[in-house]
């Protein structure tokens, strides 16, 4: 009972403080209790609208990032794949299309620098001087030795298995349709060509010179590039 009283107390107090507090608003305000009750109550409404619309608008935001997420995972993906397949290595043979170059089929047979090819040994003025002036080469472009009457100095020839040769020099043995291909050492020679009959494609024909910065701007381009890790396989 006497818990009851205290109750009933409070909320009698609390109304008379409800009361005052609304008048004294009036006073200052001259706006009516009433009308103080419909604006708590629609603002109390558009706040709870308000909140309710961010709620959703985040979620929905949400959802969206996560839905963007796995289509540009997808996206990297494939571009990883694309440019795992596009560095593959293709073989210079594969990679053009020969068919478009006039060819030829020669006898192809293997020289080096030294006694054995030329009778010069390291040390000589002319050791490893090719007919045009460059040193001899095996690069993606490497230096060949070719009758000029049939392949000018400076020209290109693709040959198959061996790749791009361009004429450098010359031999008293290299008449016709023969042409003779740098390699550094005579086991090479033996072990990766030997004495062939091949077909060659002519890509260039030379005008009759060469010089070290065209043979250098040939190895250096970089449309090339690709190929060279084939020259150590």
């Amino acid at each position: 009972m006497v818990t009851l009283k205290t109750l009933s107390r409070r909320v009698f107090m609390s109304g008379l403080f409800m009361i005052a507090l609304f008048t004294t608003f009036h006073t200052f305000s001259g706006v009516s209790a009433a009308e103080l009750q419909k604006w708590m109550i629609e603002n109390i409404e558009t706040s709870s609208e308000e909140v309710v619309n961010t709620a959703r608008d985040s979620a929905y935001k949400g959802t969206s990032l996560r839905s963007r997420s796995l289509p540009i995972m997808r996206t990297e993906e494939q571009s990883m794949s694309q440019d795992i397949v596009e560095s593959e290595p293709v073989a210079l043979e594969e990679a053009i299309d020969w068919s478009i170059y006039p060819s030829q089929t020669v006898v192809a047979t293997g020289y080096t620098a030294g006694y054995e090819s030329t009778g010069k040994n390291p040390g000589h003025p002319g050791y490893g001087i090719t007919f045009s002036g460059v040193q001899v080469k095996r690069d993606l472009y490497s230096t060949i030795a070719a009758d000029p009457s049939v392949y000018p100095i400076g020209t290109v020839l693709f040959i198959p298995g061996y790749g791009y040769g361009v004429v450098a020099d010359t031999g008293s043995a290299i008449k016709g349709h023969k042409i003779d291909l740098y390699y550094d050492t005579v086991s090479e020679v033996f072990n990766e060509w030997g004495k062939q009959e091949v077909e060659v494609y002519l890509v260039k024909k030379g005008d009759g010179s060469l010089t070290e910065e065209e043979l250098k701007s040939l190895n250096e381009d970089d449309a090339v590039q690709v190929f060279r890790n084939q020259m150590s396989n």
